[in-house]
């Protein structure tokens, strides 16, 4: 898939992650129900046919239409729920997140949710990870989107924030989840929780002018794609329903020679260092060695041709691979 057409690059916006200190246990322990559901779990093989329901969007939000043309990497925004999971695959999800092995050792909290499950990996989320991975499942993601993606870490694949509701009425407009920017281009939310009686729940937007725009909640199994590094966006308090569980799996361009303005200041607060590290150093040089490639084969191609060495263009290759390396030296602190 060709890569959108983009504006003059623009600063993209400063992302303030969780004032977390580092990976750190939740105090507000899981509903009962939620742990039984875990003690039920059995490795299930993911098969498309059976766990998938792709169906588009009814509607695609443009950067243009909110105000934010020439930001981002691709002109999809935002869009409407849509189909994405059948029942079975939601039923073997939150069986595997709820797991005793991945609520052991993968359950966090920070200043902006007080309850995730992160960080499990293939090894403990095996039927997730070949779900995000799938090629039906990336091709649909990519045509929303508008350019082609794949998931930007393992430790951003099937994040998932758990609300639990107390009793409390939703105060129109209040937040379940901080505002906040991505660190990553796009990424994918699906809803986990029956979402049947429902009120709240829907993603906010912040416009360019400041306006509020909100895209309806997702139901289960349903799912929105939104480009978060650039639109600053929450996710409204719920009530009436007993729980709003979301899955977010956070995605980056393919294409290596795509724009990438990836950061790790959301992940930093609660990732165990080593493991992040390594692999956001591992797919930052695995881009690099490619752009180099591409750029190796472009200056052959010329003197093959006979052509004058475009010093102009290599000094603008090297400007920007120039920044790309500082910032990837900003993010290892």
């Amino acid at each position: 898939m060709a890569a959108a057409a983009v504006s003059i690059p623009r600063t993209p916006p400063k992302v303030v992650g969780p004032t977390t200190k580092g990976p750190t246990r939740p105090t507000e322990q899981l509903p009962q129900y939620i742990v039984e559901e875990g003690l039920s779990y059995e490795p299930v093989e993911f098969n498309a046919t059976k766990h998938l329901q792709l169906e588009d969007p009814g509607r695609l939000y443009t950067m243009r239409e909110i105000g934010l043309e020439g930001q981002g990497i691709s002109n999809t925004a935002a869009s409407e729920p849509f189909s994405l999971f059948s029942p079975a695959a939601i039923k073997q999800m939150r069986a595997e997140i709820f797991s005793p092995s991945v609520l052991s050792n993968c359950q966090y909290a920070s200043t902006f949710a007080t309850n995730m499950i992160r960080c499990y990996g293939p090894k403990l989320g095996p039927f997730i990870f070949d779900a995000w991975n799938s090629p039906e499942v990336l091709a649909h993601i990519s045509k929303i989107a508008g350019v082609e993606l794949v998931p930007a870490l393992d430790f951003e694949t099937g994040h998932v924030n758990v609300w639990i509701n107390k009793g409390e009425e939703a105060t129109p407009g209040k937040s379940a989840f901080s505002w906040h920017y991505d660190s990553y281009p796009f990424v994918c939310v699906t809803m986990l929780s029956d979402c049947t009686g429902m009120t709240g729940g829907e993603t906010a937007m912040r416009t360019g002018n400041g306006d509020i725009m909100k895209v309806r909640g997702p139901a289960m199994g349903t799912a929105v794609v939104m480009q978060g590094r650039y639109i600053e966006h929450a996710a409204l308090a719920a009530s009436g329903v007993p729980e709003r569980i979301a899955m977010v799996t956070s995605f980056r361009p393919k294409n290596p020679l795509i724009r990438d303005e990836t950061i790790l200041t959301g992940s930093r607060p609660i990732t165990h260092r080593s493991m992040m590290y390594f692999q956001y150093s591992q797919y930052r040089l695995e881009v690099i060695r490619d752009r180099s490639d591409a750029a190796l084969k472009k200056i052959r191609e010329r003197e093959r041709f006979g052509r004058e060495f475009d010093i102009d263009a290599m000094r603008e290759y090297l400007t920007e691979q120039r920044a790309y390396l500082e910032s990837m030296l900003d993010e290892l602190v």
